[in-house]
């Protein structure tokens, strides 16, 4: 800091400017958020393995080409009389590296790879379409209130109140039997459309309610009435206003809703109403395991770890990202 002398102008002799520190840098929202998230090992750690796991899944074909095997080959020369795989922890080798299914012999790794890339495409187009719908529904009802908040939060009511899987298992059947004759092949695309329009149908009323309680709280902000006096439009105000305030809790809200519909979609194709053979498919080698459980049982333990471990890295970064957007966090 530098001490000045007396101003002949009038200034008080004792004014010390104090000249700008190095390193005292304007930092955004965004940058100690990001410097927040570093700091904490957990989330770091997790959002690295996630990645890879993402990575992992979204390029199969590249992962199938470079290990040679693809997720339909059976190497029947390799399995017992009993069905079950030769060797030591059912068949884990130097060209299996997890080992090979009972019975027909397929490679796990490469059916566990592209297993991923199956529950990462359900769970995540899910979570995009049940987000922007919660976005859509909750700022409308949040600003503008009255009777068209009454009938939105009736319906997020009724929604909470149907019995997710018991719908599933109704609606399911139903849907293919209006499309498809009782002995015709159910195409994949298909199914994994019907397990993502069930998501829809149920996973948007958590951010319609979150995005709501948000709006309530900022709809009276000076930046709103400024907004209104200027004669800004509606959809000015809602998208232009008030969701650049909200992106925080909606990134929380969709990192933290991709889990759990990666464990949804394992158990409907569990029950046999999802994702059924030949797919590779968690909630289908969970399924199939089970009859092998006590000659094989690394055919259960490895799917499922491997959905235990994205399950689990996608929750502990959603865990870090909440207490890195919160500017009251203590991390």
């Amino acid at each position: 800091m530098l001490q000045i002398e007396t101003d002949p102008a009038g200034m008080d002799p004792t004014a010390v400017p104090v000249a700008p520190e190095r390193g005292m840098v304007g930092r955004s929202p965004g940058r100690l958020a990001w410097e927040r998230l570093r700091r904490n090992r957990t989330a770091m750690v997790s959002g690295w393995i996630m990645l890879f796991l993402v990575v992992l899944g979204v390029s199969a074909p590249l992962v199938e080409l470079l290990y040679g095997i693809g997720p339909y080959e059976q190497f029947q020369d390799r399995i017992a009389n009993n069905s079950l795989p030769l060797g030591y922890l059912g068949g884990i080798s130097g060209d299996h590296w997890f080992g090979l299914e009972p019975k027909l012999g397929r490679d796990i790794f490469i059916r566990l790879v592209y297993g991923l890339r199956t529950s990462l495409l359900i769970a995540t187009s899910a979570a995009v379409i049940t987000t922007a719908i919660g976005i859509v529904l909750g700022i409308v009802a949040g600003y503008l209130g009255g009777w068209i908040d009454a009938v939105i939060s009736w319906v997020i009511d009724f929604a909470l109140a149907l019995p997710f899987l018991i719908f599933a298992l109704a609606v399911m059947p139903t849907v293919t039997a209006r499309f498809y004759g009782p002995r015709d092949e159910i195409d994949v695309p298909f199914r994994i459309a019907v397990m993502i329009l069930l998501f829809a149908m149920f996973g948007w009323t958590g951010t319609a309610r979150l995005v709501r309680g948000q709006v309530i709280s900022l709809r009276e902000r000076e930046f709103v009435e400024a907004a209104r006096a200027s004669g800004a439009g509606l959809g000015h105000i809602l998208f232009r206003q008030l969701l650049p305030n909200l992106w925080a809790p909606i990134l929380v809200t969709f990192s933290l809703a991709v889990p759990g519909y990666i464990t949804g979609e394992a158990a409907l194709s569990f029950l046999g109403i999802g994702i059924v053979e030949p797919t590779p498919d968690f909630g289908v080698m969970i399924s199939n395991s089970l009859d092998y459980m006590d000659g094989d049982p690394m055919y259960l333990i490895i799917p499922g770890f491997v959905i235990f471990l994205l399950v689990l890295t996608f929750n502990l970064f959603g865990d870090g990202l909440r207490d890195a957007l919160d500017p009251k966090s203590s991390r």
